[in-house]
């Protein structure tokens, strides 16, 4: 049974660029590295909450930005409005919070490799509620 979002992987064209816009502009911890055996970093995994984690992979031959199938990854946040101030102080552009159609608080914003991320935050009418556990 599914019970989370274990990780998202994503491939990118400047593992650097990345890492440094998932560590310093979103303030995600590194949890690993994955290295090869002459020690060049050629990908990380990044913490997001409690089991949840964001792996990143330098792509072996330049990939274009079409956005594929690939749509978006969605995070959750506890203050939308807060964390949206904290990026963009941080130089990361994020959209205005606004209410979806599923009655949650939604902002959006892209990594440098185009993809596509919405932060959301639950409402006491969040369509998701019922389906939400507590811990």
């Amino acid at each position: 049974m599914i019970t989370n979002v274990a990780h998202v992987c994503l491939i990118v064209n400047d593992l650097k660029r990345a890492m440094a816009f998932y560590r310093v502009r979103l303030g995600l911890p590194v949890a690993f590295e994955f290295r090869r055996p002459d020690g060049t970093v050629h990908g990380a995994y990044f913490k997001i909450g409690r089991r949840t984690f964001l792996e990143l992979f330098e792509a072996k031959e330049p990939i274009p930005r079409t956005g594929g199938a690939y749509r978006h990854t969605c995070l959750e946040v506890d203050d939308i409005q807060k964390t949206v101030a904290e990026l963009r102080e941080r130089g990361v552009e994020v959209s205005e919070p606004k209410l979806g159609l599923d009655q949650s608080w939604q902002a959006w914003f892209e990594d440098p490799e185009g993809n596509r991320f919405e932060l959301h935050q639950y409402t006491a009418e969040s369509w998701q509620k019922p389906h939400l556990e507590t811990e």
